[in-house]
């Protein structure tokens, strides 16, 4: 018998530390080579980490939250034979990441290694803390993965079967400080730890709101026209194809309203404080997973067709949800749209994308009285919430590019020309 020392690897891109999310394995367990150990967050990924070596677990270092250098300790194995502990190469991490914040890494693998089971960190935790075995089950996603339905179809049939049933994944509450609570039922306070992805959305959310001065507009949008239009092109659809929603649309025309307002397609360069202007657009889908928000690029949007950027939005955003997307799927917007879908309200203050400068938000649209011509119809109407960063976008050119856009989509024609 011997120990191995593993040291957290270089996971890439010049990190320097991560913080764990979460254990997988604990002292005393034996783990076989390439079983994900623990998962961690680096500034730009989500990262499962394999072991790699099989042994019985003797020690590790550090608990969710905690940040840990690279190079540094991470867990002691006692394994059969000689071994050494050691730090793969730059560039050689032997991690894996899900994407689950922001891309993905390379799988460390020697090519006989035996394949993993394909599924989401999520999913991953909840089989660990429940004792579920993976390989027992069968996925019904793309290439076998397996989805939240089919785990919980396996639990409870192995629950029903009378077998330990898994609990959901639950936040152990902790006793109240005082004040109000006491040992009687309902009382007390819960306390939520703010890690992995959680955690990087609220710090940059935080460094947005305090580094960029945002200036917010919001205008009203009659989407009669378009409704119209968008209904029309859903009805030639083939049985089964996905409906075409307002965003392709607004995609499309916020192309064709850059051209003239290339301030909003930016980025700010706060270390050498140039802005950079580009041709290209690169729109950011504002998505909700349940790991919280991300988002996921569609590239070169300006040279897609209006079904080209249906297809690509589903695509990466579907991606990001599945802890698919790549870390290239992940990065790079120039500017992003949001929406809250049938959430939407009647308006809302976006965040800007940081280092973007500008953000687009759709607000749900509905059928209400208003004037035109001179008397009272109904029409279909929805509002536009957008912010932009007042340091290098001017409250005029804000309000210009907004007004360019209402044009197009209350007249969807102009949108299709060049």
């Amino acid at each position: 018998m011997s120990q191995f020392v593993f040291k957290l690897p270089d996971l890439g891109e010049g990190t320097v530390e991560a913080e764990i999310v979460g254990w997988r394995v604990k002292p005393g367990d034996v783990v076989a080579e390439d079983d994900v150990i623990v998962e961690v967050m680096t500034d730009k990924a989500a990262v499962e980490v394999p072991s790699p070596v099989s042994g019985r677990v003797v020690s590790t270092t550090g608990a969710a939250g905690d940040m840990v250098p690279v190079g540094s300790a991470l867990i002691v194995f006692e394994t059969q034979g000689s071994a050494e502990a050691s730090v793969p190469p730059a560039g050689e991490s032997a991690a894996r990441a899900p994407s689950g914040a922001n891309g993905a890494g390379a799988r460390h693998t020697n090519g006989h290694r035996p394949a993993r089971v394909a599924t989401s960190p999520a999913i991953r935790r909840r089989a660990h803390e429940a004792g579920v075995d993976l390989r027992m089950i069968e996925g019904s996603g793309p290439h076998g993965r397996i989805v939240r339905q089919d785990f919980d179809a396996f639990v409870q049939k192995r629950g029903g079967k009378g077998g330990a049933s898994e609990k959901p994944t639950q936040l152990r509450p902790r006793p109240s400080d005082g004040g109000g609570g006491g040992s009687g039922s309902g009382s007390g306070t819960e306390e939520i730890k703010v890690i992995g992805l959680r955690r990087l959305i609220a710090q940059r959310m935080t460094e947005a709101k305090r580094n960029i001065p945002h200036f917010a507009y919001v205008e009203e949008i009659d989407v009669t026209e378009l409704e119209t239009l968008r209904r029309h092109l859903n009805s030639k659809l083939s049985p089964g194809a996905p409906a075409l929603t307002y965003l392709p649309f607004l995609a499309l025309a916020l192309t064709r309203v850059l051209k003239s307002f290339p301030q909003a397609n930016a980025l700010y360069d706060g270390e050498r404080g140039v802005i950079i202007r580009h041709r290209a657009v690169h729109i950011g889908v504002a998505t909700q997973t349940p790991e919280g928000l991300k988002v996921p690029v569609v590239r070169d949007a300006q040279a897609r067709s209006l079904w080209d950027l249906a297809a690509e939005m589903r695509r990466v955003s579907e991606a990001a949800r599945t802890n698919k997307a790549s870390r290239e799927e992940l990065t790079g917007s120039t500017i992003t749209i949001t929406s809250l879908g049938k959430l939407g309200g009647i308006a809302s203050t976006p965040i800007i994308n940081a280092p973007e400068v500008a953000i687009i938000g759709v607000n749900r649209a509905v059928e209400r009285p208003v004037v035109l011509n001179g008397a009272i119809t109904i029409r279909r109407m929805m509002n536009l919430s957008s912010s932009f960063d007042h340091r290098f976008v001017d409250g005029y050119d804000a309000a210009a590019l907004i007004q360019a856009l209402k044009e197009h989509l209350e007249h969807p024609a102009t949108i299709f020309i060049e």
